[in-house]
């Protein structure tokens, strides 16, 4: 793949859906599609070439796993369509990762007669889509404080980007300490993750999807739920530097001794945020320790958690700034869930890069009166220009 001069294409996506990634300069036949299973969605990563000049797109497109049928469906689509534009006796490869790719193997190679399906490891897959975002795509990395001004403040790119921790929240969570191109370690993880969020928010909410579950949380009241510092103090515990609007003890309202409640006792939006807080606020945690113990500063959150939910963000930005007194960077990714399967993809054939020489520190200032808490769907959802002025050496 020829990646220089890649961007963030400026064609608004459909909601809920991720921007395509412009290749100006590819030219060369695409031979492969990839996907990255994982237990709560599937997603997928395709190229398309320019039908009136040279480059093409690549595309992200994600399916909750249980909807294998029509997950199946689209590739069998995107086969056809390849296998009418490759030359003949073009070898199609499917290139895929995470742990569908082992419990659908038998399935795909059934459904995909005369496709290569070809199995590549999930961490080195995260890592290798996580190297291309950082530093090959401009307006990709970015910091989220709502206490900011300009909330959403993209990353100036810079080669010295080892080490790094990345948090890959998926149904559960891995964290993954990087120091080199292909030299990484395991050191943590934790079960409570997308899936845990998912599967409480279904059964105490009703809510039919992550988004619809995101949607919710963004009306409630998490003070009708959680014990806070001001419950038990009235005021802030200043010596400990924690506010009043601090978290004691997420759900900590709930229970009363002689009093039964049900779920219907409580607001389902309220409950929704409480959840989102408490999955966001251990993961925040748990990043925290395990950057302080490998002595890392710089803390990238991949997966389809996220979902550039401004509330998420900011819980986990917030918690790595406390825990770290502000020597710390939550870092976020515009394409966050499809680092696995951009990994995959790229794992196809080696990529050929100019290096960027143009700083991206330059900050979006969406109109406040818009949607002041819902900076990354303004963002997303406006026709402003993502590439550079300066140019692509």
């Amino acid at each position: 793949m020829n990646v220089s001069g890649a961007s963030v294409s400026d064609t608004v996506p459909a909601p809920h859906e991720t921007r395509d990634i412009v290749l100006p300069n590819h030219d060369s036949h695409v031979a492969q599609i990839a996907v990255d299973i994982g237990g709560s969605l599937a997603k997928i990563v395709y190229f398309t070439s320019s039908p009136d000049r040279k480059g093409g797109r690549l595309h992200f497109k994600k399916f909750e796993t249980e909807q294998m049928d029509e997950f199946m469906d689209f590739i069998k689509i995107l086969v056809k369509d390849a296998k009418a534009r490759l030359p003949t006796g073009t070898e199609l490869v499917l290139k895929a990762t995470g742990g569908g790719a082992y419990m659908y193997y038998d399935r795909m190679q059934a459904s995909l007669p005369g496709v290569n399906i070809q199995k590549e490891d999930e961490m080195e897959c995260l890592i290798t889509g996580l190297n291309f975002f950082i530093t090959e795509i401009p307006y990709e990395v970015f910091i989220y404080n709502e206490q900011e001004s300009d909330p959403m403040r993209f990353e100036e790119k810079t080669k010295a980007i080892y080490p790094y921790l990345l948090v890959n929240i998926g149904s559960g969570v891995s964290l993954l300490k990087v120091t080199g191109p292909n030299e990484f370690t395991r050191v943590s993880g934790t079960s409570l993750g997308g899936g845990t969020l998912w599967g409480l928010m279904s059964l105490l909410t009703g809510a039919q999807s992550f988004d619809e579950m995101l949607e919710m949380s963004k009306t409630g009241d998490n003070k009708n739920i959680d014990l806070l510092v001001g419950d038990i103090y009235g005021s802030d515990y200043s010596k400990l530097g924690l506010k009043a609007s601090r978290i004691a003890s997420s759900f900590g309202k709930v229970f009363k001794k002689g009093v039964r409640h049900t779920k219907d006792s409580f607001s389902p939006n309220d409950i929704a945020k409480s959840l989102l807080f408490m999955v966001s606020n251990n993961i925040g945690q748990i990043a925290y320790l395990n950057a302080e113990q490998h002595h890392l500063e710089r803390i990238y959150f991949g997966g389809f958690f996220i979902r550039g939910h401004s509330i998420t963000m900011n819980t986990l930005s917030y918690a790595i700034d406390f825990w770290s007194k502000g020597k710390m960077k939550a870092l976020f990714l515009r394409h966050e869930g499809h680092l696995g399967a951009t990994g995959a993809f790229l794992k196809h054939r080696p990529i050929h890069n100019a290096r960027h020489s143009i700083s991206f520190s330059e900050n979006f200032r969406p109109d406040p009166a818009v949607s002041p808490s819902n900076v990354y769907h303004v963002i997303e959802n406006t026709n402003l220009e993502l590439r550079s002025d300066k140019g692509i050496e």
